[in-house]
């Protein structure tokens, strides 16, 4: 019989606990949170079930209120049930996963581990959270089947967010329990597994916390100060650009705190074990309470000035005063904002001459060598200790991988130069002739393996279809500057924007029609999607703006509306191709990106999907089609024998979506708004999309694809655009939209609405698609859409004018 996970119990309802049983509900779970009984209550409040569950229910409540949302969509907390640890106890009996996520204290562990054996069904699995407490420890005393399903699931904070799960065998687990697990939380949580031993604080937290600690204690000792360190360990290094100091203000200096010590108390044996003492200012803002996000004061802060504008103030370590916190001048950061690739910059910041270029690369190469020591220690393979740096701190690449990118022999020159201990196992790697710890032959990625002192195949799951690694097998069809055609085999080709933000453009344009051509008589099918870095990263974060306003400024309103009549005929002719067409988006999918989805058979989205029209925020309508697709992707939900229907109950939420701008905060969310339909897909684990799109096309060509017809839409005429004026006014008279505001929405109003046209009169599609196009180039010679357009470029807001 197949192991399944139907139900969960997540036990503790903290930060923690409350993501878990958020992504297990947001996956189809149904889950069971409990927590303890509130201590000390009042006599008429001992049998009160909702004073029993008062910790349960403000834990949940917490989950759903916290921002960024840890519940991919309010509805998702419908199948959670709470309840505490005395009443609800044995409902853990109908679990088939339980998770522990209470407090680190290893006595309380063993007693919750002691009440679970004999309740949990044969065969449940039990995990832990802990992210310090051996698991040997945890589970002593419990029996031989409790053992063999017993093992560390330890999530990264946040747990919607962060790809991170490393899974930890206890002693005695079972192989296909842990095989089952990561596959469960590959395939069906979305997470990135890494494979890590019961020693103290795993391999994410481990690498990750040293390397912070040492950063603030060489810091100190160069004399760099807090803001310089966030740049030079910001995006030029492949980091997130709160660098570490921000990023410590997110985590909690409490919290990093902990962990140090926790770490620096359990590793005895550690040859810089003195990397996890923190600097004594750290401590003492600890208890003046300077926490950092959740104290509203840390190593950052933000003030108002008298005109109420934000000023962003830094600690001075000395003083532990606060002072504005101005943008560093280092000759390293200038040359490494100039380089093109990571490498380049990389290089530019640890070999420059400067002070912060020589702070920086005492500091990486520590960690390097650090990381390198640690195997085997907390991993057998540079594979897991590069893969949880990127995915439990959201760099781009890892500590071996950032060894490559300096250069592994030079980097271990000047290692020995500057007397740091190099350690044996590289010295003797180096001399057999290995220079890199990645190599990539033939398409297939291999890393070095130190146990056999040779290269091993990297695995990946056989559900991921990297098109790195078919482009690398010289797969590119065609290619430009902006986007390639790639075959994927089986006769389906997958088209990638490769732009800023995979942003389109002129070329991206061209490409669409190109391939649908190429594709019309050398394949079967297409997948529109890529596979570009960040967090949440860009599946197309719409049209290039730049590019727009600078032709609109010099009067080429003709090339504009060529160019515009080019993408919705390249998507409406793509819609209507004699083959299946499947978009693979995730995380920012607006404006022109959103309305390639639209345009295409089905959407296979991932879960973290921030979809949406956002055209107006800049002064513009959709152009790309979105104010015929969306209506259409509204009315085919109804089956064609429904003919009478109100068809303002349509009308008006495409409207409100576009006038609105609104965009979706998870995939289930932009289904909920209309933008996925029920024929649509959500699949949880990024890396799947492509893969999973290819499925998708190669199902529809097998069960005999057809274009749809294309037939005219109905459309609600000048009811539409009286009814909207309406509700304008009322908002205007409300102060609520700007004049220009209202413009704008009349317009919207106007093109979905079909025009000039009478009440539910049928119209052909092109009408839709010329009324959007001549708005456009109409709104483009505006001098409040230009402004609204230099705000967004210049500043990244909107500017409602």
């Amino acid at each position: 019989m197949p192991r399944k996970i139907r139900s969960a119990a997540v036990i503790g309802s903290g930060i923690m606990g409350g993501g878990i049983a958020a992504l297990l509900a947001g996956a189809g779970i149904k889950t069971l949170l409990l927590d303890i009984v509130p201590p000390n209550l009042k006599a008429e409040e001992k049998n009160d079930l909702l004073a029993r569950n008062r910790i349960v229910k403000a834990g949940l409540d917490a989950a759903l209120a916290i921002q960024p949302a840890l519940f991919m969509s309010p509805r998702d907390a419908e199948r959670i049930t709470i309840g505490n640890l005395e009443d609800d106890f044995a409902k853990i009996a109908d679990c088939d996963w339980i998770v522990e996520v209470i407090v680190e204290n290893l006595k309380i562990k063993q007693d919750l581990l002691k009440r679970i054996e004999p309740i949990r069904k044969k065969d449940t699995l039990v995990s832990t959270n802990t992210s310090g407490i051996p698991l040997k420890a945890m589970s002593k005393g419990r029996g031989k089947e409790f053992k063999q399903h017993f093992l560390g699931t330890h999530f990264f904070n946040p747990v919607r967010y962060m790809k991170l799960l490393e899974i930890i065998p206890g002693e005695e687990t079972l192989p296909e329990i842990l095989e089952f697990m990561a596959d469960f939380g590959e395939r069906i949580l979305g997470k990135g597994i890494v494979w890590a031993k019961d020693t103290p604080n795993f391999v994410g937290n481990r690498i990750g916390v040293q390397g912070m600690v040492k950063v603030m204690q060489l810091m100190l000792e160069e004399g760099i100060t807090i803001p310089e360190v966030d740049a030079l360990f910001g995006p030029v290094m492949g980091r997130p650009r709160t660098g570490m100091f921000k990023t410590a203000d997110i985590v909690g200096l409490d919290t990093l705190a902990h962990v140090a010590k926790n770490t620096y108390e359990l590793i005895g044996k550690d040859e810089d074990r003195e990397s996890f003492v923190l600097p004594e200012f750290v401590n003492t803002m600890i208890e003046k309470n300077l926490l950092g996000k959740k104290s509203q004061s840390g190593f950052y802060k933000t003030d108002l000035t008298p005109d109420w504008q934000k000023i962003r103030k830094v600690i001075d370590p000395a003083t532990l005063e606060y002072e504005e916190a101005r943008p560093p001048e280092l000759p390293c950061l200038a040359a490494a904002q100039k380089a093109k690739t990571l490498p380049e910059k990389m290089q530019a910041i640890v070999y420059g001459e400067d002070k912060g270029a020589k702070f920086a690369w005492k500091a990486v190469a520590n960690n390097l060598i650090y990381a390198v020591n640690r195997i085997p220690e907390i991993s057998d393979t540079i594979v897991d200790i590069d893969n949880a740096m990127k995915w439990g701190f959201n760099l781009e690449m890892g500590p071996f991988e950032t060894w490559d990118a300096i250069g592994l022999e030079a980097s271990v020159a000047r290692m020995e130069k500057d007397g740091f201990g190099v350690p044996e196992k590289v010295q003797k790697m180096l001399k057999t002739g290995n220079t890199s710890f990645y190599k990539t032959e033939n398409g297939t990625v291999f890393y070095y393996d130190f146990e056999s002192e040779s290269y091993k195949e990297r695995m990946v799951s056989e559900n991921i279809l990297s098109l790195a690694a078919v482009k690398a097998k010289g797969m590119v069809v065609k290619t430009s500057e902006s986007a390639s055609l790639i075959d994927l085999d089986d006769g389906v080709f997958c088209l990638e924007f490769h732009t800023k933000l995979n942003s389109l453009n002129q070329q991206i344009i061209e490409a669409i029609h190109e391939a649908r051509e190429f594709i019309n008589t050398e394949g079967i099918g297409l997948v529109i999607g890529n596979q570009a870095g960040g967090m949440p990263g860009a599946f197309s974060a719409g049209a290039n703006l730049a590019d727009m306003v600078a032709a609109a400024k010099v009067n080429q309103y003709e090339g504009i509306e060529l160019m515009v009549k080019d993408l919705q005929y390249g998507l409406q002719k793509l819609r209507y191709a004699s083959f299946p067409v499947v978009t693979a988006p995730y995380g920012l999918t607006l404006g022109g990106g959103c309305e390639v989805c639209l345009a295409s058979d089905k959407i296979v989205a991932h879960a973290e999907l921030y979809m949406g029209q956002v055209e107006i925020g800049v002064g513009l309508i959709p152009a790309g089609g979105a104010c015929l697709n969306l209506m259409k992707k509204f009315l085919s939900s109804l089956p064609d024998v429904v003919t009478d229907f109100d068809l303002a109950k349509f009308f008006l939420p495409v409207f409100m979506a576009i006038a609105m701008a609104k965009v979706s905060i998870s995939a289930a969310d932009a289904r909920v708004n209309g933008f996925l339909g029920p024929r649509d897909r959500i699949v949880f684990n990024r890396d799947y999309l492509i893969g999973e799109a290819k499925k998708d096309v190669l199902k529809m060509v097998d069960e005999g694809y057809a274009p749809p017809p294309k037939r005219k839409i109905k459309v609600l005429g000048q009811a539409a655009q009286g009814m909207v004026s309406v509700e304008i006014s009322n908002m205007l008279n409300g102060k609520f939209i700007t004049e220009y505001d209202a413009l704008l929405a009349k317009k919207i109003a106007y093109v979905i609405s079909g025009g000039d046209v009478r009440d539910n009169a049928e119209v052909e599609e092109d009408v839709i698609l010329t009324l959007e196009r001549e708005a456009f180039v109409e709104l483009l010679k505006e001098e409040k859409t230009l402004a609204r357009i230099d705000h967004m470029l210049t500043t990244g807001k909107p500017l409602r004018n």
